[in-house]
């Protein structure tokens, strides 16, 4: 059975920084592109980084130069650095996985997902 575990969230200050970690179990995915998201109340599921399995990363506008994804396949996880961090920044944070190396922004494109995992940046 296939299983993607987030950590790493919390509650952090403006300004501060976060690292969340998703590990996953059940297969291998270093041949597939790895993605996190995340989600404010209200709102829909937004792509934030993603990274292919040749290691070609890509990022949303807002979160450019501020954060950093990164892997390792030897663990089967995948990092979001996250530095610099605004209020509105705040979400559940979701780690997903889908085959191929296109780095999709669309949540429906991805196969396997994560729990989640709460990032709260107060003012």
């Amino acid at each position: 059975q296939v299983q993607m575990v987030e950590s790493g969230g919390g509650l952090v200050q403006a300004g501060g920084s976060l690292r969340l970690s998703c590990a996953a179990s059940g297969r291998t995915f270093s041949t597939y592109s790895r993605g996190w998201f995340r989600q404010a109340p209200g709102k829909e599921r937004e792509f934030v980084a993603g990274i292919n399995r040749s290691g070609y990363t890509n990022y949303a506008d807002s979160v450019k130069g501020r954060f950093t994804i990164s892997r390792d396949n030897a663990k089967n996880t995948v990092y979001l650095q996250m530095n610099s961090l605004k209020p509105e920044d705040t979400a559940v944070y979701y780690c997903g996985a889908r085959g191929g190396s296109f780095l999709s922004h669309e949540p429906k494109e991805y196969d396997y997902w994560g729990q989640g995992t709460q990032v709260t940046v107060s003012s």
